[in-house]
């Protein structure tokens, strides 16, 4: 139904209700007959749900901006979404001492727009910050401590690392000091976080890249 996939666009909104789904469907086809702001929350409350939705919410969205500015030339949608994504962000500590798994939910999401979403072929600048600081806070030494938090952290930054990298590096070196520093002071971090953590920096200082004996390393250490 969107971007050349159906089958996957299809699946992601089969784990809404039956109403919702006939919502989003509209949007994607006809944004302009439904209301875009309550389209965007539906989105984000289930992303933060939904961890796996929220790993693919980005594509989503993208395709509802799409159809909007084609049609209407506007961004109703895009505006509530990043007034939404704001909301959670100011509240995220009180999002991550409630749910655990909303707050990595969350991040991931938030990740998830930032690699789909484009001002003139371009990362929105507005989101920089919020992701960076998402990120700061996973870098933590209570969250290394958390598995979700650290595997969350790893992941997004395999995700637009190097996007953000490109967009602040100076953000980046001292998020990598932080990291540095939970993986060389390991109070209470488990052996797979060491791993996770160890992988990560390997894979900046490769360029963003996992080098063909890094793979076989930390894949087979993970399988095993």
């Amino acid at each position: 139904m969107v971007m050349g996939e159906p089958g996957r666009e299809e699946y992601k909104i089969q784990s809404f209700d039956a109403e919702t789904q006939q919502l989003l469907k509209t949007a994607l086809k006809d944004p302009g007959a439904v209301n875009l702001e309550k389209v965007a929350d539906v989105i984000v409350d289930h992303s933060l749900q939904d961890c796996v939705f929220s790993k693919e919410a980005g594509r989503m969205c993208y395709a509802i901006i799409q159809a909007e500015s084609k049609q209407a030339g506007q961004c109703v949608f895009r505006r509530g979404l990043l007034n939404r994504l704001q909301q959670e962000y100011q509240a995220r500590e009180q999002l991550r001492a409630r749910s655990l798994q909303g707050w990595v939910c969350y991040v991931t999401f938030i990740c998830n727009i930032f690699d789909y979403l484009r001002v003139n072929n371009m990362p929105m600048m507005a989101l920089v910050n919020p992701v960076y600081d998402c990120l700061f806070r996973l870098a933590q030494p209570d969250s290394l401590r958390k598995e979700e938090e650290v595997d969350c952290l790893v992941l997004q930054l395999h995700r637009v690392g190097e996007q953000l990298e490109r967009m602040n590096r100076q953000r980046m070196d001292e998020l990598f000091v932080l990291i540095r520093d939970g993986f060389l002071l390991p109070v209470g971090l488990s052996s797979l976080a060491q791993l996770l953590l160890l992988e990560i920096i390997e894979f900046r200082a490769a360029g963003w890249q996992t080098t063909p004996a890094a793979h076989k390393y930390y894949y087979s250490e993970v399988s095993d």
